[in-house]
């Protein structure tokens, strides 16, 4: 099974991700999108399937260090998809893709009952 997941290595979720596959010994690709960018397709195709607003990490301190006037214009998927292709630290993480289901965020028994 190919499973990919995509975010920055020192994220705490990230590595969690990369711990529940290592610990259930499956092999997964790591996408870093700090350093190799992500492409509008894949931000596209995951706001479709998440919905743009979770796609997007408001929670985060890149988030919260963004003048508001760049905030206050992020109002739909495709402004929003510009800022996450543009900083890619505003995207919610891990996005996990595989033949199962597609998941955004770590949730352990989420995990559990998809890949196990």
């Amino acid at each position: 099974m190919e499973i990919k997941i995509f975010g920055i290595p020192n994220c705490g979720s990230v590595k969690k991700a990369k711990t529940f596959f290592e610990d259930h010994e499956m092999e997964y690709n790591f996408h870093d999108y700090k350093k190799l960018g992500i492409d509008e397709d894949h931000l596209e195709k995951w706001c479709n399937q998440f919905g743009w607003e979770k796609v997007l990490n408001r929670k985060g301190m890149t988030w919260r260090n963004l003048d508001d006037t760049i905030k206050q214009q992020i109002t739909d998927q495709p402004s929003a998809i510009k800022l996450m292709k543009d900083n890619t630290s505003t995207i919610k993480r891990p996005v996990v893709e595989s033949p199962k289901r597609n998941t955004i965020g770590f949730d352990e028994n989420e995990y559990e009952n998809i890949f196990l």
